[in-house]
């Protein structure tokens, strides 16, 4: 008899494991899409939805960012958050080979290595945030304190104003 493939991702697997509550809404999707467009198919709202975007340091050092759909990562920003001299962003076919994650469904929940997590601070003036669940098609809503939880990330500010 076949076993039936579970339906939960990863990153929804360890937050089980952790005990952190959660809810995770679906879109029909086969590629990629930007956060912007998996939000307006969900219905929620674009201050709430954070993208997951990888840099690399000059040190070869990965780390994960977490910022509004709509915002840009000021690397400047991210780099003093990180305590490196500068940071570039990877390039979008290294995207799983570093993180586990493919492009559109990449979460700082669960990647293949422990990377340094920074979430934007915006994500504290919200009850729930949304984030990838590490799957396309698959998005999670929790507290941005139990995300903090999940993945040992440090809040601060991140985006060019």
């Amino acid at each position: 008899m076949a076993k039936q493939k579970d339906s939960k991702t990863n990153a929804m697997r360890i937050l089980d494991r952790m005990k952190i509550p959660y809810e995770f809404q679906t879109y029909e999707c086969e590629e990629f899409i930007d956060g912007q467009h998996a939000a307006d198919l969900l219905g929620m709202p674009h201050e709430i939805v954070f993208k997951t975007l990888i840099t690399v340091s000059p040190e070869h050092t990965y780390f994960a960012f977490a910022i509004p759909i709509d915002a840009e990562l000021d690397l400047k920003k991210a780099a003093k958050a990180a305590g490196s001299k500068s940071l570039s962003m990877i390039h979008v076919k290294d995207i799983q080979s570093i993180t586990g994650y493919i492009r559109g469904g990449c979460t700082a929940i669960g990647m293949k290595k422990n990377y340094p997590v920074f979430m934007d601070e915006s994500a504290l003036g919200f009850e729930k945030i949304a984030v990838s669940g590490g799957k396309i098609g698959v998005q999670l809503l929790l507290a941005p304190r139990d995300y903090e939880k999940a993945c040992r990330a440090v809040f601060c500010d991140l985006t060019r104003d």
